[in-house]
This record gives structure tokens, sequence and C-alpha cells, in this order.
């Protein structure tokens, strides 16, 4: 398997002609695209496609309110970095299986907008975060904005900075903690870009213990080159957090005792390939994880990123410890070709198949909702039984052992 991933890396890279036709048709708003059904390559799923307003669509964040709807974020424009690019919304209200149309909540014709990350409080209002950078100039100068909503995502506000150090980047949920304070895991992007010079990226959390009026920050040690910290709470006293590599190697995996304070992060069995996942406590006391099962192809600690597929689902009862259960929501859909270089026969990974930066929650029925991003032309949402995980399989890097 390590050797197969290895090929995925430096292969050439086509597309069918065919296939990408079908997908535009599906993401512009296909009749019934938007509907959960049935799905014939995933038996015992159900999938939907969200409709789109622009070419370009990633890093979907869910919300499950408290009267019921089913909020997903994501950003969407010509193309990741690009002008213009702004946040964007569905929503899957109590008791439908539909996605509502797409509306546009915020873009600045100057900026590239990223990583929505949405937070109902305590009294109601919606909070939504995300980033801000200079269009085309990469990450260095990402700031993170707010902007809310006091009518349920009907209206929201202006965008205003939140913070405004250079590099400033979220990704992952606000979380309460023992004492109702708000714990935000945020990280720094003190590089251009995810590969060159990103062992420098940290990660660290923004603490408020005021509803969000003021902030203190604290790093988290160890964490040079692990990036988009996922906080989930256990219980009282018990905080486990995971953690991308920018080195495309494991999942980190960290605890804590108060949600702010933070062990240096470990290595876990899982893989990671530089992209983003995302881990929810179940409510029997699993964990649920999204993430890419593949590595980069440099077996040393360098930055470098691995193929966006497969995209699994697996579960872990001790913690995060030990996944003893994997199973693949998108597969990768190899052709036969030939080397470029040498005209030896390889198999190809056509063009255009991401499946990545997952968000994943468990909705009070005990359905297990994911939403991804699909080959970065639409969101696709995906609602399973979490029985359903380990009556399944995976082709990728990480194989549970029998009896684990």
């Amino acid at each position: 398997m390590r050797q197969r991933f290895l090929s995925f890396a430096r292969i050439a890279m086509i597309v069918s002609a065919a296939s990408v036709l079908q997908l535009n048709t599906q993401a512009q708003g296909a009749p019934g695209s938007a509907t959960f059904a049935s799905s014939n390559d995933l038996p015992g799923a159900q999938t939907a496609l969200l409709p789109t307003l622009y070419p370009s669509s990633h890093a979907s964040n869910l919300l499950l309110l408290r009267n019921g709807d089913l909020l997903c974020f994501w950003f969407s424009g010509s193309a990741e970095g690009q002008s213009g690019v702004g946040i964007v919304f569905s929503r899957l209200a109590k008791g439908s299986h539909t996605w509502s149309a797409t509306h546009l909540i915020d873009r600045d014709p100057a900026m590239s907008y990223q990583n929505p990350v949405p937070f109902e409080a305590p009294d109601g209002v919606i909070w939504l975060l995300h980033t801000q950078q200079s269009a085309g100039k990469g990450q260095g100068d990402s700031q993170i904005l707010k902007v809310l909503s006091r009518d349920g995502g009907q209206t929201w506000s202006k965008p205003e900075v939140l913070f405004a150090k250079a590099g400033a980047y979220d990704r992952q949920p606000i979380v309460i903690g023992d004492h109702r304070e708000w714990i935000l895991p945020i990280y720094y992007s003190t590089s251009a870009g995810i590969t060159k010079g990103a062992q420098t990226n940290y990660s660290a959390v923004e603490v408020s213990r005021d509803s969000g009026k003021t902030w203190q920050e604290t790093r988290v040690p160890g964490s040079e080159g692990l990036v988009q910290m996922n906080i989930v709470k256990l219980g009282r006293g018990k905080f486990v957090a995971f953690f991308r590599s920018r080195y495309a190697d494991h999942i980190y995996r960290s605890t804590s005792k108060d949600g702010i304070n933070w062990i240096a992060p470990q290595a876990t069995v899982l893989p990671n390939n530089n992209a983003s996942i995302q881990a929810y406590a179940l409510q029997d006391g699993d964990i649920v994880m999204a993430f890419d099962n593949t590595h980069g192809p440099n077996p040393n600690k360098v930055p470098q990123t691995g193929p966006r597929v497969p995209l699994s689902l697996a579960i872990s009862r001790d913690e995060g410890v030990n996944w003893n259960e994997v199973r693949d929501l998108e597969v990768p859909a190899p052709q036969a070709g030939a080397d470029q270089a040498t005209g030896a026969a390889v198999i190809l990974l056509p063009k255009g198949q991401e499946y990545s930066y997952p968000s994943v929650l468990q909705l009070p029925d005990g359905k297990i909702m994911t939403t991804y991003t699909y080959r970065r032309q639409a969101i696709k949402a995906a609602l399973v039984d979490e029985k359903w995980i380990g009556e399944g399989k995976t082709v990728g890097a990480y194989k549970p052992e029998k009896g684990q």
C-alpha cells in the first residue's frame, strides 16, 4: 500500500472530460442533487450535493443549532486564495432532507476569505469566524474576522477583525470549557504556503472568559509544524485534541485537563497528508474521525503533501489512542497510463480527485453527518450510522489489525 501511494504522488495527472461535465451538471443544482438519497457507491449511506454559487468550493464546517436546523458554511469563489472568494452557507432545516439554496454571507473584492468556523453562543447569537488574506499573496498576512447573526443566520453583521496578528488562522470549532470559558483553537501560518517553511507554523488556543469580549492566548508546546488543532471535550477535566501535520506523516494527539494547557502532541496510528481532519465526541463516548487515509511520499520529517483521497471515517473507543474501525467515504478511481519520462506502465490518478477538509458531527437521532470538499467544485454531505463504519473497509494507508 505504501508503494501505491508513492506512485500517486509522482505520477502524471489526467482528467476525464465526461466525468467533469457530469459533476458540473450536479454541482450547479441538478434536480434532486441537494436532497439526501441512497447512494449506489456507498450502500447503506445517503448522500447529497449542496447547491453552489461559484465555480470553486472548499473547507466546509457544520453547526447544529439548538432549534434543530443544521447549517453548513464554506468558502467559495474562483479559486482558493484569489480575489473575491467569500463565505457562503446552506441550511438543512429540522426535519428536512433537502439543503436550501446557498447564500453569500461575506466577501471583499480585494481579499480572499477562507476557513469559516461557526459557533452558537449560549445567548443564541451565531458567531462566524473566518480568515482574510491579501489575494494572490499567500497566507502570511492573514487575520481572523468575525461576523454575527442574531436571527438564526437570516442576516449577518459586517465583518470585524478579531485577531489581527499576521498569519492567524482558524479551522476548528470553539469548545466550552468547564467554567463556561470559550476555547478557540487557532494556528499561525508563518509561511506563505503549506510546505516551504511550514515547519515554523504552530498552534495555540485563544480563551475568552467574558463571552468573546477579550481573549488570552496560550501556545501549545511542541506544536511546530502541527496545525488546525481540533479540540474534543470528553468530560469534566478531560480534553483531547488532534492536529494536522505539515509533515504529512500522522495525525497527532494531545491531552489537557482544562482545554487551555496542553502536553506536547504525539503521533497517532492514523496517517495525515497535510490536509484538514475533524473529530467529534459521539453520544456513546466514542470518537469519530473524518480524515484522508494517506500520507506524503517522503518518509523523512519534512514539510510535504500527500494525495487527498481516500476520504475515510474512523472510530476510537479509547479517547483517540486506538482506531479500531475505518471505512471509506470516497476512494480513488485510478486509470492505467504511461509514465511521461520512461513510458513505463503506471497508475494515473485523474486530476481533480480531491475529497478533503471534512466536517463531522452526530445528529440527535444518532446519525453521523459528514460534509467535505468534492473535487473543489461542490460540498458533498454523507449520512451514515455509527455501525456502518465498522461494517466496511478502507483502501487507505491505515488498516486496523483484527482484534485491535
